[in-house]
């Protein structure tokens, strides 16, 4: 919300579910105007229904620049200009990398790198010309540490974070921001999923949580509460910064 009390527009890619939809609740509870993207029109307008007070549903794939011009052209002709931009869509398929294709690269790469791409460049003229922006790209610890299974994933997720940075200092002087949130191992639907999908489940979350100080997995809630701090107006003096949620997993 704006210093003035006036609410904010907000795109939550990703926002149907899992930290997406975390953060979509957290936007709207402070009162500001959400619209919840997501490949599932179904899964977004369940969320919108959900979290109500004005929320609106738009299908979205992130991989594909016309969907992104439609869904962003949806959102400013039923909420206006996009102020607050958080991409959150992402997906990964665990495996070594040397059994993994260049099938699996590009998709990994479409979704989680060039995706924030595609609705970065959407909204961010608006942005600059209005003289406010707020984007909050999720990353991943992965993409700072790297990560068994996740070759790919850690280096898109890397490239999010230097992306990030500069269009940080590209933006600096317009009054528009751009930091990264890093979850740790989160319980979302997205990581059971994959999880289930392994043979030793109960050893994949156990690897997962072993490096982190606090023994569990984090809270789609509390990668929220980051998103929203970085998304406020007093946080305009902030950017180009990388913020893990995870437990201590990183301390860097």
């Amino acid at each position: 919300m704006s210093t003035n009390g006036e609410p904010r527009i907000a795109l939550v890619t990703g926002g149907a579910s899992g930290i997406g939809l975390a953060i979509a609740q957290r936007l709207a509870a402070d009162g500001n105007e959400v619209a919840i993207a997501d490949l599932s029109i179904d899964a977004a307008e369940a969320a919108a229904g959900q979290i109500g007070g004005g929320a609106i549903a738009v299908e979205m794939d992130v991989a594909d620049s016309e969907s992104v011009a439609a869904g962003i052209a949806q959102t400013v002709g039923q909420l206006g200009q996009v102020e607050i931009l958080v991409n959150c869509a992402g997906w990964d398929d665990l495996m070594p990398f040397v059994k993994s294709d260049e099938a699996l690269w590009d998709k990994v790469i479409e979704i989680n790198y060039k995706g924030v791409l595609r609705t970065s460049r959407a909204v961010l003229p608006n942005m600059i010309d209005k003289g406010f922006g707020r984007i909050v790209n999720i990353g991943s610890d992965a993409g700072r540490v790297g990560s068994s299974m996740e070759a790919v994933y850690a280096g898109a997720k890397g490239g999010v974070i230097a992306f990030t940075k500069t269009v940080a200092r590209e933006a600096a002087r317009k009054g528009v921001t751009a930091n990264v949130v890093c979850p740790g191992p989160t319980d979302t639907p997205m990581l059971r999923a994959v999880v289930d999908a392994a043979p030793d489940a109960d050893k994949v979350i156990a690897a997962m949580t072993s490096g982190v100080a606090m023994k569990r997995l984090g809270k789609p809630e509390e990668v929220a509460a980051a998103v929203a701090f970085f998304a406020r107006d007093e946080a305009g003096f902030i950017t180009g910064q990388t913020l893990s949620v995870s437990g201590g997993l990183t301390m860097a």
